[in-house]
């Protein structure tokens, strides 16, 4: 099963690559951030595309989605690391709801805290060490049924 999920995941990375690499998705966060797209196949059988801007850099990771006020659904915010760490985030000047996706570096999920509050000083921390935190709409997960067997993979 999880074999079939991984072909999927590489048919669908294949005919995305052979699109062009204009993503013409809203912006809602200003350009000092590069973009991308991350596949995500879901323990529901279904892989999903999403719209994400690029977290690379210090600055950019501090920076995040503070102040964003509108993020659409299938958009989000992928902060990278070089080492894997116990990642931690928290949501003191971010308004809106976020879910928070804990990934390792060969794309399996670690954790996910489902809508973390806004305005929150509480510090949302990975279950183990990580490469990645994808930041999605609040809920998003949960109503696409991606979860801890569900699988990461960042278009390039």
């Amino acid at each position: 099963m999880k074999a079939l999920r991984i072909s999927a995941i590489l048919a669908l990375w294949l005919v995305l690559s052979a699109q062009s690499a204009d993503y013409n998705f809203t912006d809602t966060v200003d350009e000092a951030f590069d973009k991308s797209r991350l596949v995500i196949s879901a323990s529901a059988h279904a892989c999903y595309v999403f719209d994400v801007y690029l977290a690379l850099t210090s600055d950019q990771r501090r920076r995040g989605l503070m102040f964003v006020r509108d993020l659409p659904e299938f958009s989000g915010m992928l902060f990278a690391y070089r080492q894997s760490a116990r990642l931690s985030i928290w949501m003191k000047n971010t308004y809106i709801p976020l879910d928070l996706v804990f990934i390792h570096a060969d794309g399996r999920i670690a954790n996910i805290v489902v809508n973390a509050e806004p305005h929150s000083l509480n510090s949302r921390v990975a279950a183990e060490p990580v490469n990645y935190v994808l930041e999605l709409n609040g809920g998003v997960t949960e109503k696409l049924s991606i979860d801890s067997d569900s699988l990461v993979m960042l278009m390039q």
